[in-house]
């Protein structure tokens, strides 16, 4: 890697931690950096999710407190963890042609999940329904195949999570968020664990990308919150959808 992809790389980290910290989706610029930097989609796939494990471990230690009825969260955190190790073995197990036929349409859904996160929003402000939707074995279900989504997409994670979660709990929001930061977080750490043991890391990419995503998430998170969210939040969208159909554009002048 030479001089002008490390401060690329670099200059991605600061503002996948700045954006992460102020309005969140950061993780796509992040991996979209290291494929311009010349690694392999499916290389930098597993390499971002190790660099962000260290973000998502450190929210869990900050909220750890307000963590709501540690039963419950012992309960679904094993539906969350298999969700997590399903989709990672599934992201192992995909050819790497494969994978970087799909990855553009990867990328374009993890957009769309940000870009509904207003609408997702709304349902988090809704109150559970009725006693059948917070049937313990149903929020497992959906808490695993979220976890599915997060082991094999990864970007937009947390927002399809906190969605499922308010979707069939009567809790306050703030409370939710502590419980998603930890499921998240598990696994993140699942899910990095098994992209160490069985897949390919760039860790020059780490060794670039961790220590800026920590800078930015500190300092660069108060200059970005600033602006208004929701203008931040369409940056991402925008800058994700155009990534998207740039690697789409690619593939088919290659075919």
């Amino acid at each position: 890697m030479d001089p002008m992809q490390g401060t690329l790389l670099f200059a991605a980290g600061l503002l996948t931690g700045a954006f992460n910290a102020a309005a969140g989706g950061g993780s796509l610029i992040g991996f979209s950096a290291l494929i311009t930097a010349g690694v392999p989609p499916l290389t930098a796939k597993l390499t971002s999710t190790v660099t962000v494990l260290p973000g998502n471990v450190a929210s869990v230690a900050g909220g750890y407190r307000d963590l709501p009825a540690r039963r419950e969260a012992t309960r679904i955190l094993p539906a969350a963890v298999l969700g997590g190790i399903a989709g990672s073995l599934l992201l192992l197990q995909t050819p790497t042609r494969i994978f970087d036929a799909i990855v553009p349409f990867l990328v374009l859904a993890a957009s769309a999940v940000l870009g509904l996160q207003h609408r997702l929003a709304k349902l988090v402000e809704r109150p559970a329904i009725n006693c059948r939707r917070e049937h313990p074995a149903t929020l497992q279900a959906l808490v695993a195949a979220s976890g599915v989504y997060g082991g094999y997409i990864g970007a937009g994670f947390g927002i399809v999570l906190l969605a499922s979660l308010t979707l069939l709990r009567q809790e306050t929001l703030n409370r939710t968020v502590v419980l998603k930061n930890l499921l998240a977080a598990a696994v993140s750490l699942t899910t990095a664990a098994l992209y160490v043991l069985f897949g390919t890391i760039n860790w020059t990419g780490v060794a670039i990308l961790a220590p800026a995503t920590v800078i930015g998430g500190y300092g660069g998170a108060r200059l970005l919150r600033k602006f208004p969210p929701a203008l931040l939040k369409g940056i991402i969208v925008a800058y994700g959808v155009t990534f998207g159909l740039v690697l789409l554009g690619q593939n088919v002048l290659q075919h």
